[in-house]
């Protein structure tokens, strides 16, 4: 989740986990300890698929965070709280830290909760930035900031309203889920993989890929929807051009479970993951390879591509379909001409593919 709410988070558990002795400085220091584990975004591993799959690594491990917040309280206490009980401070630093890579795996970037023992794992059931889920959490801070006497009340109703919409999300979750097994059911659609997740900033329109033998669809659906019909966009999901996949696209593969797609853009080829952003503006895109004099692809150092241009302006095309205007598609556009596509899918058996034998920088 963003900073922010991480930040909220982070100080209203430590204000509830302080109770009577909750003040201005525990939720300045919960606020801190909230945001702590996000600094691994400072370590470069030096390639754009490392900083990716090894971001909320080991600062966001249980069996890191606990032990760290074990070590900080007896410091702590030694140094400037010997009038807490030892147990205290470990329970407001321990859910400070906690409860930030807790919330991260109900977003769609992966958590590896269970560091050094590999596995990223994530709910997908909330966007990393939801407003109805971080106002609750400020709303909290600042009636603790301005109470004398309730500080710690007001902590712990932020966070059962904050928990609330949590569940709700996977109720939501749910149900969506339901929904787009009875319509590929009902138009006889094979589904290797079904991967259901909110768009930008609510919880309210939902985000469906669909993963076939060589193709995805893509779909929107919006608890405002008058019908349960959902309109899908069918791609190619293209293949791997080399004889073999390189390390860093098996570390990519995993990472995110599978949902990749192969793509040529403007001679390189691109290799996305399906699971982040929306159709055509997918969050993570990365050149692994760019065709050479003689036409033939060509390893290159990966290359993180940026944000397609034209994303903020379909934000008002996001909002309709929410509200449930269906002539909006996946890709935010209501009546749009695909005829003319830019980007050409890559088939493993395109001969000009064959003979190219070359490894990663």
């Amino acid at each position: 989740m963003d900073s922010i709410t991480q930040a909220a988070l982070g100080a209203v558990v430590a204000g509830a986990a302080a109770g009577k002795r909750c003040n201005a400085k525990v939720l300045l220091a919960g606020a801190a300890l909230g945001t702590l584990p996000d600094l691994d975004v400072l370590i470069d591993y030096g390639d754009p698929i490392s900083d990716m799959v090894k971001h909320r690594g080991f600062s966001h491990s249980l069996f890191v965070l606990l032990p760290f917040s074990a070590l900080l309280a007896g410091v702590w206490q030694q140094l400037f709280a010997r009038d807490w009980p030892y147990r205290t401070l470990f329970q407001v630093i321990a859910l400070a830290l906690v409860t930030h890579p807790l919330l991260d795996w109900f977003t769609s970037y992966g958590t590896q909760l269970l560091w050094p023992i590999p596995g990223a794992y994530s709910l997908s059931s909330i966007f990393i930035i939801d407003p109805l889920f971080t106002l609750p959490l400020l709303i909290a801070v600042a009636a603790a900031v301005r109470s004398s006497e309730r500080k710690a009340l007001y902590c712990t109703l932020g966070v059962a309203v904050s928990a609330l919409y949590l569940t709700w999300t996977l109720v939501a979750q749910y149900q969506i889920r339901a929904q787009v097994e009875d319509e590929l059911a009902q138009r006889n659609m094979a589904a290797e993989q079904i991967y259901v997740t909110p768009t930008p900033f609510n919880s309210v329109l939902w985000r469906v890929v669909v993963l076939q033998e060589e193709t995805y669809a893509e779909g929107l659906v919006s608890f405002f929807d008058d019908s349960t019909e959902i309109a899908f966009i069918e791609r190619p999901l293209g293949a791997w051009p080399f004889a073999h996949k390189p390390p860093l696209l098996q570390d990519l593969i995993t990472f995110s479970d599978g949902y990749i797609s192969y793509t040529e853009k403007d001679d390189q080829l691109v290799v996305a993951d399906l699971r982040m952003g929306m159709a055509d503006f997918l969050a993570f895109q990365f050149v692994f390879a760019k065709r050479n004099e003689f036409d033939h692809w060509r390893l290159s150092p990966i290359e993180q591509l940026p944000m397609q241009v034209g994303a903020l302006q379909r934000v008002h095309a996001l909002f309709a379909r929410l509200a449930g205007d269906q002539s909006i598609e996946a890709d935010l556009c209501r009546d749009c001409d695909r005829t003319v596509n830019v980007e050409t899918t890559v088939a493993s058996d395109d001969q000009s593919l064959m003979p190219v034998q070359a490894e990663l920088p």
